[in-house]
């Protein structure tokens, strides 16, 4: 490690949450600037520098926070956070003012609380677990709350949101994946976002936790420097089909402080999506999203491929580009 790295480590981690793993560090093969692995986990420089868009809070948790660790931002959903820690702190963390040492797990009152809103809101259909990440949660503390979710009538699916099994796959144990089996739906979306992630180690633990009836699918940030060419996610892709992780979400990166470094414009995510459609099956299509700051929601950024040119009557284009009439001309129904 150069001084200059080692010097810029140390001045954004006085700012922000800095931990990577044994399985993480050993596929860094380079610096921030040349290595896509490196470039998601190693302070920046420019971490530090802010611009007048970016927001402590930009997709607006807070405005929709009823009770400590709940979000209520759906009427069918809510997000429930038990601890503001990660196994790894990726650099581009949309929630990374909230998270790190000295935020912790949520007490047992704060708890309870939480599991006492989401009883008495019979619209609650699914509880997301988030954080930080719920996989850092002891087996026995994430076993309670499963249980404790489990119990509630009205919910009816569990989705935990991790990085753990691709940073960490160490941490995918038989007692942490007995703690996740209950009778309801479980879906687990993988955050990942490129293809060295999956080595050996992440692989098992992805067919430890299929085995156990855990409906597992992927979650991915669209980063400069990291991913942001179509032959690097196709490759991403294939590989998690191949192992039976369905991509889920491609997500536009967050205003988040500091993270400018990472953004590409939509236009030209929108390029990249548009081309993944030529390349790729059904089965490998992340759907484009955008999380809209200030607490307005998710939207798909989705690529046009129709416009009405009369009633009735359109103009759509495929994969490669190519336009065409719907219905073909002479042939309307």
């Amino acid at each position: 490690m150069s001084d200059r790295l080692r010097k810029s480590i140390e001045a954004v981690s006085e700012r922000y949450a800095f931990r990577t793993s044994e399985t993480v560090d050993s596929l860094i093969t380079g610096t921030p600037d040349d290595d896509p692995i490196a470039r998601q986990y190693i302070p920046q420089p420019q971490e530090l520098i802010n611009t007048p868009e970016e927001d402590v809070d930009p997709i607006g948790d807070d405005v929709h926070t009823p009770v400590k660790g709940i979000v209520h931002r759906y009427p069918d959903r809510v997000l429930f956070k038990p601890a503001n820690v990660c196994a790894v702190y990726c650099r581009y963390c949309f929630r990374r003012e909230k998270v790190g040492p000295g935020n912790e797990i949520l007490t047992k009152q704060e708890r309870d609380i939480a599991l006492d809103y989401i009883r008495n809101h019979k619209d609650i259909w699914e509880v997301i677990l988030s954080g930080g990440d719920p996989l850092i949660l002891s087996p026995r503390q994430l076993g309670k709350i499963m249980r404790e979710l489990n119990a509630i009538e009205h919910v009816q699916v569990i989705r935990l949101h991790t990085r753990i099994p691709i940073a960490d796959p160490a941490r995918v144990t038989p007692q942490l994946i007995e703690a996740l089996n209950i009778n309801k739906a479980v879906y687990m979306p993988l955050h990942i976002n490129h293809a060295r992630e999956i080595t050996l180690d992440v692989a098992r633990a992805i067919k430890d936790l299929q085995k156990a009836g855990i409906i597992l699918l992927s979650q991915s940030v669209l980063l400069k420097g990291v991913n942001d060419n179509v032959e690097t996610l196709e490759t991403l892709y294939r590989a998690l089909v191949a192992l039976g992780v369905k991509p889920y979400y491609l997500h536009h990166p967050d205003l988040a402080p500091g993270t400018g470094h990472f953004r590409l414009s939509i236009k030209e995510g929108q390029q990249i999506v548009k081309q993944l459609l030529g390349r790729l099956s059904g089965l490998c299509q992340p759907t484009y999203m955008l999380d809209i700051p200030n607490g307005h929601g998710k939207i798909p950024l989705t690529p046009c491929y129709i416009s009405e040119l009369e009633e009735n009557t359109y103009a759509v284009q495929n994969y490669k580009g190519e336009t065409h009439n719907y219905p073909p001309k002479g042939k309307h129904s």
